[in-house]
């Protein structure tokens, strides 16, 4: 079977929407070689983009033997995860040309939700191109997916360009796939395929069945702002999270750089070309539930082809255990969380450094990284957590040997639907028992005095 020609011809130009086709191929084998490696005679000649050739077969045998060491059963859950960096990998690829654009250029491909929160053409575009990824390799018809966005304002007459933007911007990204080990469609996605894609992502969970969890952009303000956001993709089976993703583009792949402000990064970055030894920012982390371990791989640069294990590492939690030493996160913005009480809070337990104050679920990466020891996020009256912003989180601070659960202690619900309903008062994330039970101890003993 031979390589789809559409990727070689998009690669140099951006599609328009246009055409209906679409793959449709099945998984027919457990072995994950015949997931990227279909097409049994490649053509001779693919132009610019990477072809499936022997060299890349070997890739994918090293990143088979790479997973099988970040779990116990390798096979339970490889298929799923190896798709899901991926696709990941490629989305943090999508956002960053998308964020470049939003910084150097006017505001006009964003919008507001209901809520008065900012949506992007890259939050639409992402949950498009790994929703189609997703159901290539899994089969449209069993694939459900929890995720935050819809296509209401984005099917809007006054949204037109917007939705050509997106439609274009997810044809970029597919066309790149080859380079990510994925694949691309037939031809260029149209406009109703798109659409088709954000749609599909309309699943409502629940305790039983396997649907995955994505937050296309997390932190959308600091997306807009060009500063922290995450990419988060999550499986979820019979209410339990089996396996997490976390892209995080704009984190730097070394700790001692945190000081220094997100613009410095920027600017450095165009004036320093990076290299796998540089600090350049931007990095995947990710775990499978019962490994026992989280890796972490830098995010591919522009041109080059993925191959595993790419310069990935294995990430712990701090072994700090005293709140006096530790360093705590917290949300940039006060909309949904209380910065006064986790202030207070900080001052009982004797935390002295300052809070690291970062958007979206890059907090959880932090933490299982190491870089800071303790996430609390006590929401005001009124909101109420979604799975999707927890989910990946979650098991990748667990398996890197950290704790998560609400103020009581008990481990966060994620088979009641998008919500994690029952959550006790907040959710507490941290590198270990001891710390944990700290926490909880002073949450206990200065509750009542707080105005949440």
């Amino acid at each position: 079977m031979d390589m789809p020609l559409y990727c070689s011809s998009l690669a140099g130009r951006v599609p328009h929407i246009s055409g209906d086709g679409r793959v449709s191929n099945k998984l027919t084998s457990n072995h994950v070689g015949s997931l990227f490696f279909q097409h049994q005679n490649p053509p001779k000649q693919i132009l610019s983009l990477p072809k499936f050739d022997q060299s890349c077969s070997s890739s994918i045998m090293e990143d088979q033997k790479s997973l099988s060491v970040a779990s116990p059963e390798p096979e339970k859950y490889y298929q799923e995860l190896d798709v899901a960096v991926r696709a990941v990998q490629m989305a943090c690829s999508l956002c960053q040309r998308v964020q470049d654009s939003l910084i150097s250029k006017s505001n006009d491909q964003i919008k507001s939700k209901d809520d008065n929160s900012p949506v992007t053409v890259a939050d639409w575009s992402v949950q498009a191109t790994v929703s189609w990824l997703l159901s290539e390799y899994f089969g449209r018809k069993n694939l459900s997916i929890v995720a935050e966005e819809d296509v209401q304002k984005l099917s809007k007459a006054d949204a037109s360009e917007l939705l050509v933007a997106v439609v274009n911007i997810v044809n970029e990204c597919l066309a790149e796939a080859p380079r990510f080990g994925l694949k691309c469609p037939d031809k260029a996605l149209g406009t109703s395929e798109v659409l088709e894609a954000i749609s599909h992502c309309n699943s409502s969970g629940g305790p039983t069945g396997r649907f995955w969890t994505l937050d296309p952009v997390d932190g959308t303000l600091g997306f807009v702002r060009g500063d922290q956001y995450a990419i988060a993709l999550a499986l979820i089976e019979d209410g339990e999270v089996v396996l997490g993703v976390l892209g995080c583009p704009n984190y730097p792949m070394r700790k001692e750089w945190l000081s220094y402000h997100h613009r410095y990064h920027r600017i450095i970055t165009k004036l320093t070309p990076p290299t796998s030894e540089s600090w350049d920012k931007g990095f995947v982390t990710y775990a499978m539930k019962g490994s026992g371990k989280a890796w972490m791989q830098p995010l591919l640069q522009s041109n080059k082809k993925l191959v595993w294990p790419n310069s990935a590492r294995p990430v712990r939690v701090s072994s700090i255990d005293d709140p006096g030493s530790a360093t705590f996160c917290e949300p940039v913005e006060r909309a949904n969380s209380s910065h006064s009480f986790t202030a207070g809070l900080a001052h009982t337990m004797g935390l002295r450094k300052q809070p690291l104050r970062v958007y979206s679920m890059v907090k959880y990466a932090a933490i299982a990284r190491g870089d800071a020891e303790i996430f609390m996020k006590f929401a005001r009256a009124g909101y109420k957590e979604k799975i999707w912003d927890h989910a990946a989180g979650v098991v990748i601070i667990q398996e890197a040997g950290g704790m998560v659960t609400d103020a009581r202690g008990n481990p966060l619900d994620f088979s009641k639907g998008i919500y994690l309903e029952g959550l006790d008062r907040g959710v507490i994330a941290s590198a270990g028992p001891k710390l944990h039970d700290k926490i909880i101890s002073a949450v206990d003993a200065s509750w009542d005095s707080s105005s949440l």
